[in-house]
Order: structure tokens, then sequence, then C-alpha cells
């Protein structure tokens, strides 16, 4: 993305106070950043080469929570749920080797999906750099691809200067997540300690783009002289906190908008202009009239494949504005008209000045109807079965009467993560948090972790398949260690669902290793000290959902639904989104 910075990006002279001089080493001056940065929770795993931060945490317990995780995996995930649910950057230590290799996937989930983390690393003595020392890596060109900074210190004076413009460039701009490698020199060193100065500017770096009002006069003049606009939203709109002003934009206006699946949340599920779904399972109606619209106007979101399906068959007839804070993003999969720079949440009031109030009847009455051949088709069936084997959309539609579209839904990876984001409810923003762009088995589990300790006084449900649970189940561990109150929800259906899905329809039945056997999830629960059940009858399903969600701690609830239930609608691979199939 464009605001990826160069590791040896030159150093800014920032104006400071004069303050007091103390001697700090360079793991205390670590976590004295963390906390005038505002860092209340830190995510971890202690080893050799971090061991120096570790001790210096010792005296720091009571100004900082260290969460220890089973696997440093679990911890970046649960850096990632934290930062989705709080909207703080999320932090994340360490050790060097292993340790730090194992963020990776972490690191390239945050990066597409554009979470803001700061990772810290320990690593070897700066003079064993580059002799393959006992758990050296180069963790900086390992990372370079998958974090929007990163940078080596190996002289403890660096510290205060470098993590500040760490936790500036995880923020601001499009966030992403940064990783500052410290050498275990550095982090023993001592040295004159003059405070700690937040970043509010680097030379050369520019994370928000100048907005051209020529550009927004221009987008306004189509919108209002559209007859059929259409707008689609992403996680922009949450990122750049503009939810109101998306809301107040969209009314004035009178448009239909459909959300990617990073977008939900962003607006009420049953916003009267909230028309569902894009994307490969998305719904029937706005995957069809996005190759009808005469205008489409983009906000906050990439044109990721999944939601375009094919680029030579998609929005041809249509005039396309699009709204980024990256202009990286403008133009890099789909041909835009007017492009919009800069964050929304400045560019949409300026928009909603600009257009006319109108009401789009017909055009909104359309959708309905394309939800009404869906509903009849597909949702009728999946949310209310009268016999045969439970579903997973049934299971959702009597989660969201329990929960009243309050809860925080983390979802895995799978047919049980179309499901739920195709019928979830929410109410408010940041309740929907999933592993979208990398699509990351094992993400929901430890991200659920850290969601519920960013929004400690929320209701949080991790929905998880029978795969992608057992990838990280260890953090069960970290559950009963910190007594958090997780409701854990797993979709057995007994199958890797998504890729038996693709091998039915595409690959004639040739089931090739997707059959999984599962653990007694009940009883594997209990050994971590976790009340739990487990449901196969659809008459007791609602007593059991019931249970779960008014358990006092933690609770493990195992749904058996159908093995090969198959997620509808959905865009075939190759094929245009115009061209979705009810079935």
């Amino acid at each position: 993305m464009s605001t990826t910075l160069n590791p040896t990006i030159e150093k800014e002279t920032l104006a400071v106070e004069t303050k007091p001089v103390r001697e700090l080493s360079g793991s205390q001056a670590v976590l004295e950043a963390c906390i005038v940065e505002g860092v209340d929770t830190i995510f971890g795993y202690p080893g050799g080469a971090i061991m120096p931060i570790y001790d210096a945490l010792y005296d720091y317990h009571d100004k900082l929570k260290h969460i220890l995780v089973r696997h440093e995996q679990g911890g970046i995930h649960a850096g990632q749920g934290y930062a989705r649910s709080s909207g703080k950057v999320g932090v994340v230590f360490a050790t060097s080797g292993p340790g730090a290799t194992n963020l990776v996937t972490g690191l390239a989930d945050a990066m597409i999906d554009s979470t803001p983390l700061v990772c810290i690393t320990g690593q070897v003595f700066a003079h064993l750099l580059g002799t393959d020392a006992f758990q050296e890596t180069d963790v900086v060109n390992i990372t370079t691809p998958v974090t929007k900074w990163n940078y080596q210190i190996t002289d403890a004076t660096e510290i205060p200067h470098v993590l500040a413009k760490a936790f500036y460039i995880a923020r601001s701009g499009r966030p992403g997540p940064v990783l500052i490698d410290i050498s275990k020199n550095a982090q023993i060193q001592k040295f004159n300690y003059e405070g700690y100065t937040r970043c509010n500017h680097i030379r050369s770096y520019r994370p928000k783009p100048i907005v051209r009002k020529e550009y927004l006069e221009a987008a306004a003049k189509l919108i209002n002289e559209a007859k059929k606009p259409f707008v689609i939203f992403g996680q922009g709109v949450i990122l750049g906190k503009a939810e109101k002003e998306f809301k107040a934009f969209i009314e004035k206006a009178g448009l239909p908008a459909a959300w990617t699946i990073l977008g939900l949340s962003a607006l009420p599920t049953d916003h009267p202009q909230n028309v569902g779904m894009l994307g490969m399972h998305g719904n029937y109606g706005p995957n069809v009239l996005t190759n009808d619209c005469d205008v489409l106007i983009a906000v906050g979101m990439r044109f990721d494949d999944r939601v375009t399906g094919r680029l030579d068959k998609y929005a041809k007839q249509a005039q396309i504005i699009h709204l980024d804070i990256d202009p990286a993003e403008i133009n890099k999969n789909v041909k835009v008209t007017v492009p919009v720079w800069g964050d929304c949440k400045e560019t949409l009031p300026m928009l909603t000045q600009m257009v006319e109030a109108k009401q789009h009847k017909e055009w909104l009455s359309l959708f309905n109807q394309y939800t009404a051949e869906e509903k009849a088709a597909v949702m009728d069936a999946e949310l209310f079965p009268k016999s045969g084997e439970m579903t997973m959309g049934e299971v959702i539609q009597q989660l969201n009467e329990l929960t009243s579209g309050e809860a925080i839904i983390v979802t895995d990876v799978g047919q049980h993560q179309m499901v739920a984001c195709r019928y979830a409810k929410f109410n408010a923003s940041k309740c929907n948090i999933t592993s979208g762009g990398l699509g990351t088995m094992g993400f929901a589990l430890p991200a659920a972790i850290g969601a519920k300790l960013g929004a400690p006084e929320r209701t949080v449900v991790a929905i998880i398949g029978d795969g992608g649970f057992q990838m990280t189940l260890q953090e069960l561990g970290t559950i009963m260690q910190t007594g958090l109150n997780v409701k854990i929800l797993i979709l057995n259906n007994r199958f890797l669902g998504m890729v038996r899905q693709w091998q039915e329809l595409f690959n004639d039945k040739r089931y090739s290793f997707v059959d999984i056997q599962s653990p007694d999830y009940v009883q594997l629960a209990k050994a971590y000290g976790i009340a739990g059940s487990s449901v196969s009858d659809r008459n007791d399903l609602r007593s059991a959902l019931f249970s779960m969600l008014a358990s006092d701690g933690s609770y493990l609830l195992e749904v058996m639904v159908g093995k090969e239930n198959n997620v509808f609608p959905m865009v075939p691979q190759g094929c245009s989104v115009s061209e979705i199939r009810l079935k």
C-alpha cells in the first residue's frame, strides 16, 4: 500500500519541552512508551531474546496488563481482536526466531485488513547478528511485505523516538501493523531518558491525502443526475469513525447501500436502505444490480476479487466514484470515473452538503424484490427449516433473537463465516470481527479473547467451524488463566465445509481430505475449566443458546449441523457477479 514506509526513514526532530533526565534501561523505555501511548493491555509470550523486557514488565504490572497466550499466532490474533473492538492500537510481544516468525500470519492478516498493531520482538545481541546465532532470524526482511513499517533497534537511545513513530504510523491514515525488532543489548543498555513525546508528523509520510474540492463537485454532479445510484461500503467507514456521516449521506441522497464483510456493522443491519452483502456469498439483489446501476459509489473498500467477480464484466455500464484514504487503492482493480481521495470522516460531510435530497423509491424497491426472491429460494429453508438436520442459518437466527443484535460476533473462516455474515444482526459499529482479506482459519478464538478485553462490557460470541477451532484451540488455556467471559459457538458439520462445497460443485464430489474428525469438545472445554454442552436436536437449540449466553463465565456450545449443507447464493469463480446462483 502507498503508506508503507522505508525502514531507513530518517529521524524527525520534534520540539519537546525540557524534562528531567533519569537513567532507564531500554526495556523500561519500551514500557514507558506503552504507558504514554495509552496502552492498557499487551498480548505476548516470553523467551530468551525478549527476557529483559519481561523482567522490566514485572515492575509495571500495576500499569500494564499482560495476557499470556499459548502461541504467538494466538497473541497477534488477540491483538487484532482488541484493536477491532476498541478502536485502539493492539500491542504484541514475542521473542526472536520462532517467536517472531509465528507472528507472520497475523501480520499478513492485519496488513490486508488494515488493523493497527505494534509488535515488539526481541532479537539476539547486536554483535551476533548475521552469525546464525541461536534463535536468530532476519525478522525485518521476513516481515517487510506484511507490515506498514518495520525497524530494527540496536541502540537503546533510539527506543523512544522509534516507538513514537511506530504508534503514529500504525494508527494514522490507513491503519496497519508495525514491527519493531530490538536487540537484547539495546534492551539491557542504560541511557539518559529525557521523556517520551508522541509523534504527530513524519516528513515524507502523508497519512491523509489532500481533499480536492473539484472531485467532490464532480462526484456530487454524477449522484444528483443518477437514476439508479448504488453505494457499496467497506471497513473504511468504521476505521474512519464515519458511521454517522455515512448514514447522513445515504439518507439525504436516498441511496441503497450494500456492504463488504468488513464493512458489516458500519450501518445498522435493519436500516431500510441497507440492502445486504456483496460478493461471492452475498445477497442476490446487490450482486445482480451492481451490473444495472448507473452510478456506483464505493466508500472505504478496495474492490476485492471476492466482491467483484470477473473484472471484465464488473459494473461496465456504471460511472464509478471511489472514496478512499489510500490513493493506491483507486484505479488499482477497477477504473473509476471520479476519485475522491481523503478521510471519509472529512469527505462524506462535504459530499453530503453538495448532493440533492432525493428518494429513489422505485430503484430501492427493485432490491426488495430480489430480496423476496432470495428469501423464497434460500433464506426460509436456511433460517426456518421444518425438518431434517439443523442448519447454520437457524442457529444464527436464534442467536439474533436472544442477543437482539447487541453482541460482538467474532467469526472464523469458512461456511459458518459466510452464514454468520449473511444473517447476523448488528445495531452498533465494531460488532463484526472476522478475517477478511487473508481468510485465516484459527482466527476467531484468540480474536474473541482480544475483543472481550477491548470491549469488556459487551457480550462476545465466537462462531467457529470444527476445522478452524482445532487450529488454535490451545487458547482455551488463555481463557482459563484470565477468567474471561467468552462465548464459544462451534458449528460442527464434520467437514472442512467450504472446501467440501467447492469439491461438490466443481470437482464432481471428489471429497479429497476434507472429512475431519474432532475431539469431544465438551470434555475438552471441561479440561480447561470451561462449562459446555453439545446439541443435535433443534428442539433443544434455543435453550442451549440461552444457557450459553446466561452463563456467568466462558461457555462452549457445540451445535451439530448438516454435513453437506451448502451456502447459497454463490458467485462461481470466474463468473460475473450478475451470474450469482441461488442454488
